[in-house]
């Protein structure tokens, strides 16, 4: 891909019409969420785990990406964890832009499958699917239904599959954050990501943007090499959220 550019004044609204809807996962994107107690001692807070305390790494440049996106998208998350978990999670990694939130969603949200991820066969593999956004399938969201479509939605999270029944080029698929990596600056000025979505605030549609400017990790296709294994999730109907992870 082409480096994108944009001269852009942090702190300021890109200033275009209608927002459009950015929904952001938490762990892998803005923080690394780990039970690595090696170095727990340098992690940016605490939670209570199944098997213990699990520690929050925020990642770099975390308040400034925020304050980036909450200028110029209107804003969700939208993480496959349970509900206890993210509400702790995101009052350590938002800070005060939690009030600045359209709505935050967590595993009772997704659409439960009834297949285990490939990496981890102890992973129910869940999916995070647009259309009930789109289609205001929960009445609190705070917006009219065809407010939103594939046309001014993203979803970026780190985890492809999770998007295997929403239409193409409606999210994009960064490398998983690590704590350990000590130079990473993709949420900063400057950064891949967040040069990635001042030109994505800019552009007209966002399939065709996303289309014309991949980023990160492919989308799950055809030509996948477990595409036998993801094509049993795409293309069926997956039953009702019976348990949680």
């Amino acid at each position: 891909m082409e480096k994108l550019k944009l001269v852009f004044s942090p702190g300021k609204s890109l200033e275009f019409p209608k927002k459009k809807l950015l929904i952001l996962d938490l762990n892998g994107l803005l923080a690394d969420i780990n039970e690595d107690y090696h170095n727990a001692h340098m992690a940016d807070a605490k939670v209570r785990g199944k098997l213990g305390e699990i520690s929050i790494f925020r990642r770099p440049y975390c308040d400034d990406f925020l304050n980036f996106c909450a200028l110029n998208f209107e804003l969700g998350i939208w993480s496959s964890r349970k509900k206890e978990n993210v509400d702790s999670v995101v009052n350590i990694v938002m800070n005060e832009f939690k009030p600045r939130l359209l709505f935050c969603w967590d595993l009772s949200k997704c659409t439960f499958t009834g297949h285990k991820t490939l990496e981890n066969k102890h992973k129910p593999l869940v999916l995070k699917e647009l259309r009930k956004l789109w289609n205001m399938e929960e009445p609190d969201l705070p917006w009219e239904e065809g407010d939103y479509s594939p046309s001014n939605t993203l979803l970026v999270d780190d985890s492809p599959y999770k998007a295997l029944r929403n239409p193409p080029y409606t999210a994009i698929f960064p490398r998983s954050y690590s704590y350990l990596n000590w130079n990473d600056n993709s949420l900063g000025p400057g950064g891949d990501l967040r040069v990635y979505l001042q030109n994505l605030a800019a552009a007209d549609d966002v399939e065709r943007f996303v289309r014309n400017n991949p980023f990160g990790q492919p989308f799950i296709t055809k030509s996948d090499p477990h595409w036998n294994f993801y094509a049993q999730i795409a293309d069926r109907e997956c039953a009702p959220l019976t348990c949680c992870a």
